[in-house]
């Protein structure tokens, strides 16, 4: 892995999930706006973070280093999956 590769994951990730908040918020007319707007916020915010860690010079192997904010972006994105999830069900969206 290198650098341009997880630049390239961070981007499309986070993306996808935006634009999800995007379509869901347009398709369903009873989405809370408030609630999907602090997603984006979280979204975005973990963007900024893990773009912020990439630049950063780290020591030791750069491959393990971006395995790790791999696993990071994934584990985090599937947290804000979730609260996506909580969002739809609490509109009665199915």
């Amino acid at each position: 892995m290198n650098l341009r590769d997880i630049k390239k994951d961070i981007e499309y990730v986070i993306g996808a999930f935006i634009d999800d908040c995007s379509l869901f918020s347009s398709v369903n007319t009873k989405a809370d706006d408030e609630a999907l707007g602090a997603l984006l916020d979280d979204a975005i915010n973990l963007y900024n973070d893990l773009k912020d860690k990439v630049n950063m010079k780290g020591e030791g192997k750069k491959g393990e280093y971006f395995a790790s904010l791999r696993k990071e972006l994934l584990e985090k994105t599937d947290e804000l999956y979730a609260k996506l999830s909580d969002v739809v069900k609490k509109s009665g969206a199915e």
